[in-house]
């Protein structure tokens, strides 16, 4: 198990604003497959990214919902692991504190975060395809239900390919981001844009930039410190260390 950088736990008992960005690592350790790891049993003879796209809906939204459906049961499987849960102690230690998430499974709320900026949507939301709103109360048996407002086909509150991120997502992101004095990129592959890009907006501000992850990313030759470990073996020490 690789070390805590000391400075680390010195910048965070002294940072006012500390910002994490997690993705899918930490919910890999719930169990929560990848978004490529799901295509399996009914589902492996389909591609993710012919499924997860408006296009996909509009010629075929049963298909997409039932996948949702499947992918949605997957997630209310499971629960926080380690990683969830001392992110959400994290937030409870320090003194301004924004978490950014790429995960669309709600765990981090689940585990007791607040206020979490998820920049690809709720999987467990759902809203109207054509009004844009957040639909609580609909006949769950049709597939995909309907709008009660306008009888639009209701679909999962993502972002698929090809869409926009939702409205103020990415700007409160890159707000806090700008911010920061440490950035802690947790569990992501630092591939998927924009939310890639929000560890060099750290960089090019002056905060620490710590990695976490068991895998060497794009990110890792930037970074100051990069912990080659999982969110559920670092983070429980760190916020032990914290504590102290």
């Amino acid at each position: 198990m690789p070390a805590l950088p000391p400075r680390l736990v010195d910048a965070l008992r002294a940072a006012d604003n500390t910002v994490v960005l997690t993705g899918a690592g930490v919910s890999a350790e719930s169990g929560v497959p990848t978004f490529r790891e799901a295509q399996t049993g009914l589902w492996a003879r389909f591609d993710p990214q012919e499924l997860a796209t408006p296009e996909a809906f509009a010629r075929d939204p049963e298909l997409v919902w039932n996948w949702y459906g499947w992918r949605r049961r997957l997630v209310a499987d499971a629960s926080p692991n380690p990683g969830h849960l001392a992110i959400a102690r994290l937030q409870r230690l320090v003194s301004d504190f924004t978490l950014v998430t790429q995960n669309v499974d709600g765990l981090h709320q689940r585990a007791g975060s607040r206020d979490v900026i998820e920049l690809h949507g709720n999987i467990l939301r759902t809203k109207c395809s054509v009004e844009d709103a957040v639909v609580e109360d609909y006949a769950e048996e049709e597939s995909p239900p309907v709008c009660p407002s306008c009888g639009a086909p209701l679909r999962p509150d993502v972002v698929w390919f090809g869409e926009m991120l939702p409205p103020g997502a990415l700007e409160a992101a890159s707000e806090a981001t700008r911010g920061a004095e440490v950035f802690l990129s947790v569990g992501t592959s630092s591939l998927v844009y924009p939310a890639a890009g929000l560890p060099f907006e750290a960089i090019e501000n002056g905060a620490m930039l710590v990695e976490i992850n068991p895998d060497e990313t794009p990110l890792t030759p930037h970074a100051d410190y990069s912990i080659r470990a999982s969110a559920g073996e670092v983070l429980p020490r760190l916020i032990a260390a914290l504590s102290q």
